[in-house]
């Protein structure tokens, strides 16, 4: 179950494809029900919620369904899968996922991807909460963090899973044409952003500013950007001939994706806040892209601790621009970061990942042994 609309990428939603792909390659049958445009093409194990709304959530704007609409979809999903066990991610979000929950009648392991201490939205909420946390048998936290939660404000604990990555797929990805071009002591280089660069928890304003104190110094940089959103008035303040060396390249696919992060000497990663994993960062490494990163407890854990990444003061932009301009001018230093992102990286493989979600679906089965996840619907239904 993902909450969120599967027409808009995001780190639940590319989860829950990857996931959901690798169970499928390992011989099992998935079935995923999201917020979806019924138009649109999408693989064949996804059920579309019909389309989802923005929805402000957790600092950011999360597409949701939610409604009497969705819950009878809800329950008819359910009823006509009869699965063994109903994973539903972000619970405690006013989602599909809470609705499943509370439809469900066995086996229900939940994935709880943020760090979001208690809201006040939780606070009016906290008696429906409790009724969807009772009914969950088996918890797992992307992240430290995102378990921290669990036991300090939601009341009880998790396994702690991180985001899995396609190390293969973003390994084996071709360059987009033309890129990353040069980089030379003292000149060229190109440095790479995916994201909403227009959300200020994302930290592009703090990138933009290390990118132009770099750059007009530095004949030839480049700084490619994904990601949704209007970049016009994030250039206002920028000088013309940096502004120049700029390219968006806007909502990109996730074949693109990986290109993308192959065609970057550095990946940066200069989020403010708000972060429970990183999920970019293991895809950046994935691709054998060195990182550079604000140094927040998410990415510090990632990147082991700095030693396959390299790490800055969150909001420093003269320390980013420092780390940057240091990186392209030492490729041993670069490759050294990017080797041992490999080694760290191995241990997030998808299978990997896929085989310890396994042992708590067998586990969430076992205690709810004899009961199936489904109720029976009215005949008017």
């Amino acid at each position: 179950m993902c909450p969120y609309s599967f027409d808009v990428p995001g780190g639940v939603q590319n989860h829950v494809h990857d996931l959901a792909e690798t169970l499928i390659g390992l011989g099992h049958t998935v079935s995923v029900l999201a917020p979806a445009d019924d138009e649109a093409p999408h693989p064949p194990y996804l059920v579309s919620a019909g389309r989802a709304v923005p929805v402000k959530w957790n600092g950011s704007v999360a597409r949701l369904s939610f409604g009497p609409l969705s819950a009878a979809r809800v329950r008819r999903w359910l009823a006509a899968g009869r699965f063994d066990v109903l994973h539903v991610h972000e619970p405690v979000s006013p989602s599909l996922s809470l609705l499943a929950v509370l439809s469900a009648r066995g086996p229900v392991v939940a994935t709880f991807h943020t760090a979001m201490t208690r809201s006040r939205t939780m606070a009016a909420a906290q008696g429906l909460l409790q009724i969807v946390l009772e009914r969950i048998t088996g918890r797992i936290a992307v992240s430290a963090l995102a378990r921290k939660v669990q036991v300090e404000h939601l009341g009880g604990d998790a396994v702690e899973i991180p985001n899995g990555v396609a190390v293969d797929r973003f390994a084996r990805a071709e360059p987009l044409p033309g890129w990353p071009g040069e980089c030379g002591p003292g000149t060229g280089g190109t440095i790479g952003f995916l994201g909403r660069f227009t959300e200020p928890r994302k930290g592009f304003r703090v990138l933009l500013s290390a990118f132009t104190e770099v750059a007009l110094r530095r004949p030839g940089l480049r700084l490619l950007v994904a990601g949704p959103g209007d970049p016009g008035e994030m250039l206002a303040d920028v000088p013309a001939a940096v502004r120049d060396r700029i390219v968006f390249l806007g909502l990109i696919s996730r074949e693109d994706t990986a290109r993308m992060l192959r065609s970057v000497h550095l990946y940066a990663a200069p989020n403010i806040g708000g972060e429970s994993f990183g999920m970019i960062l293991t895809e950046a490494m994935a691709a054998g892209t060195p990182v550079v990163a604000s140094d927040m407890d998410a990415f510090r854990r990632v990147l082991d601790g700095g030693k396959a990444g390299a790490l800055f003061p969150t909001g420093d932009a003269k320390a980013l621009a420092a780390t940057i301009e240091g990186l392209l001018d030492d490729p041993a230093r670069r490759e050294e970061l990017a080797a041992r992102a490999r080694e760290v990286v191995a241990g997030y493989d998808w299978p990997v990942i896929a085989g310890r979600v396994l042992e708590v679906y067998a586990a969430a089965i076992e205690a709810a042994s004899g009961t199936v996840i489904y109720e029976e619907l009215p005949h008017r239904a």
